[in-house]
């Protein structure tokens, strides 16, 4: 047959289009496809810095006991969400929400290093709710406040080695965004915002007579907080800021109040003059109740935090993915804040007086010697008066509050799922160099469990009735509630 030029130039077209269309082997100069990163290709790390840090200042920090120390934590976890919640394939935003934020969106066509946004969200945001420790007087407290700069350059300095110039600069940038448009929304809310400058209005005064709270001693500070029940929430509705109400006042010995004024008192009596075979019973009930205070200014971090410190011990444990260290930090935040809402609005609207005041002033015509009682909670390490009892009223408890809530956001985050299918035993490594009290490490079969001991805790301490331990875990429980019944899922 005879081959013209025109069937050689077919021949060859055809040969080329062969060759396009053989599948190609991984060779040497082969181009890999670039794929982009999500959340889950990166460790909890950066949240772990972040929070650590936190934990330091908090302990400084004045005006930030109990109120305040949460919703900044509210607000800090739901900024680094928002920061992140793009790389995570699984969550949608929850700042449409919230009337009035105008959060910043990643831009989806480029690429970002997820940690570094995080990284700036924390810096930026917690220089401006910590301004009053800038230039306390104090060296220990300045310095505390330095630690938010000394952590944001050493994850800046981590990441310049771990992606290019770039792309750290453009995360950052982009981190900072979303935590001004945060912080700006923060400011809207005129009871919270910078409340820990005046947490204890010379203004309020509280109601007087029979089963009220007044201060108490040895100190008898003003109260603490006492509008703090007008914060702006995070899901809590305005009807559920209300705790049930208190068992009735009574001063008869048979009256169900008189009875849990009786277990307050006996309690205490018993751990500090424990009779035979109740020795072990005694340790145990004062190691639980110095355990869980985190009461005291300059001590330890605030109780709020504590479930934060706890947090920070299990996502370390369990080498929590970036993804699921936002989640989990952002709704404890959230949570938290709101439960302290609740709590300070419901003690407020009760006013329920203290156990040191009912048992010196009521129990004391049947028991003189109820007349100069104490309560355990020592300040002394740090300059402070032994016997001494929160400056606000008592029912319900804030601890208990807290416990309650921070216990329900780590059962849902980390029990019953497909690595743990029952409950979480840990061991509790809050305090374990301490040497100013009692914190040797305690071991937990589940949250539920620690938080109830955080609630039950403050019975043997001296400055809480069991009334107040039990609504406490069911305010904080509802919070929590709320916060995990947001639409966190696409």
């Amino acid at each position: 047959m005879k081959v013209t030029q025109l069937t050689k130039i077919f021949a060859f077209s055809a040969f080329l289009l062969a060759l396009m269309l053989v599948p190609q082997s991984c060779g040497e100069n082969e181009i890999d496809e670039v794929v982009e990163k999500t959340a889950h290709d990166y460790d909890y790390k950066v949240y772990w810095e972040w929070n650590e840090t936190f934990l330091q200042i908090d302990r400084y920090a004045r005006g930030y006991r109990p109120g305040p120390g949460p919703r900044a934590l509210g607000y800090l976890g739901l900024s680094a969400y928002e920061c992140v919640v793009s790389a995570i394939p699984e969550n949608r935003s929850i700042a449409d929400l919230y009337p009035g934020v105008d959060v910043p969106k990643a831009d989806p066509n480029l690429e970002y290093y997820w940690p570094a946004a995080i990284n700036a969200s924390y810096s930026y945001l917690m220089e401006r709710f910590f301004p009053h420790m800038q230039n306390d007087p104090n060296p220990t407290v300045t310095n505390a406040f330095g630690l938010i700069q000394k952590t944001f350059t050493k994850l800046h300095g981590q990441y310049a080695q771990e992606t290019t110039e770039e792309i750290l600069d453009r995360s950052e940038a982009f981190g900072r965004e979303v935590a001004a448009a945060i912080y700006a929304w923060e400011l809207t809310d005129a009871p919270g915002h910078n409340a820990f400058l005046n947490p204890q209005p010379t203004s309020y005064t509280p109601p007087s007579g029979p089963g009220f709270w007044q201060p108490t001693p040895p100190d008898f500070s003003r109260a603490m907080f006492p509008y703090w029940g007008q914060v702006r929430t995070f899901a809590l509705r305005q009807d559920e800021l209300t705790c049930r109400p208190p068992i009735a006042y009574g001063e008869h010995p048979a009256s169900p109040f008189y009875s849990q004024a009786l277990e307050v008192y006996s309690t205490v009596n018993t751990i500090r003059n424990p009779p035979p075979g109740l020795a072990d019973w005694a340790a145990n009930q004062r190691w639980a109740a110095i355990f869980w205070s985190d009461d005291i200014l300059n001590l330890t971090f605030a109780p709020p935090p504590r479930l934060i410190a706890i947090l920070n011990q299990v996502v370390a444990n369990e080498d929590s993915d970036l993804a699921e260290a936002a989640e989990a930090y952002a709704k404890m935040g959230l949570a938290l804040s709101d439960a302290g809402v609740a709590l300070w609005n419901s003690k407020y609207t009760y006013n329920v007086e203290r156990p040191v005041s009912y048992i010196r002033r009521v129990m004391s015509q049947q028991y003189p010697e109820a007349a100069n009682w104490e309560t355990i909670l020592d300040a002394t390490s740090v300059g402070g008066p032994y016997g001494m009892t929160p400056a606000f009223p008592a029912y319900p408890s804030g601890h208990s509050g807290f416990g309650g809530c921070g216990g329900k956001i780590l059962s849902s985050m980390f029990e019953y799922n497909a690595k743990h299918p029952g409950t979480y035993t840990f061991t509790d490594l809050c305090h374990q160099l301490r040497t100013e009290f009692l914190g040797t490490p305690r071991v937990f079969t589940s949250f539920a469990q620690a938080g109830e001991e955080n609630a039950y805790s403050r019975i043997p301490l001296g400055v809480h009735f069991r009334m107040d331990c039990e609504v406490g875990l069911e305010v904080g429980r509802l919070a929590a509630q709320r916060v995990l019944e947001l639409p966190w899922k696409k």
